[in-house]
């Protein structure tokens, strides 16, 4: 496992490392298998399938899908939809932000099956290559973003954000809770504290959804 020098003496290099690590993995048992996605032990009930229609940014899918699959899961493996990312799975950083008949939610806590019928967009339905959404062109003109993980949920979530604030729905801070929502930094960072940035680009993150807040008032997103 281990190259000789010239004096005879062992010298551990990074092939012969890599070697010992992939042996070291296949004689515990820690190295990476393919695994179903809901593993079963002997004596599991077989898994209940359900055929389901899904309408993404206006097409209509016709699946038949595991009952307990989520809509992320149903988005990028059935419908290769990827701009919709798994980041923690259990709805604390909001990467999987998609919009459900216009509003904003965590595809990673939501079960596809629940939302035969409904309108659901995703990133990829929200502009085109050669015509931008407001938002995806405010964050590129901001430099919203850097290793862009997270920037499709971010996107998703601002469009419902804003349309949540035209609705006169306060947030925690809004000052005037009856009048227009003030979109102060402060307001913009609460209405979107459930989309975590790893990379830290928050405060042109903020700057590229004030300036659509300011240029769209009174329009539609």
């Amino acid at each position: 496992m281990t190259d000789k020098t010239r004096d005879g003496a062992f010298a551990l290099t990074r092939r012969t490392l890599v070697e010992s690590c992939a042996a070291a993995a296949a004689a515990t048992g820690f190295g990476v298998s393919a695994r179903p996605a809901f593993a079963t032990e002997p004596g599991d009930p077989a898994p209940q399938m359900l055929p389901v229609r899904l309408t993404v940014n206006g097409t209509a899918h016709d699946l038949t899908l595991d009952t307990r699959t989520t809509l992320l899961d149903a988005l990028r493996e059935h419908l290769d939809l990827n701009g919709s990312k798994k980041g923690c799975d259990h709805g604390q950083c909001g990467a999987c932000t998609v919009l459900i008949d216009g509003r904003r939610i965590n595809s990673c806590l939501t079960l596809a099956a629940m939302h035969e019928g409904d309108a659901i967009t995703t990133i990829e339905g929200l502009g085109t290559e050669e015509q931008l959404h407001p938002l995806q062109a405010a964050f590129l003109h901001h430099d919203g973003f850097q290793c862009g993980y997270c920037t499709p949920g971010q996107i998703c979530s601002s469009v419902g954000m804003l349309s949540e604030a035209k609705a006169g729905w306060p947030s925690h801070v809004t000052e005037d809770l009856v009048g227009k929502a003030d979109f102060t930094d402060a307001e913009i960072r609460e209405r979107m504290s459930g989309n975590l940035c790893r990379c830290s680009a928050y405060p042109n993150i903020v700057a590229a959804i004030r300036e659509v807040a300011d240029s769209s008032a009174g329009t539609e997103l």
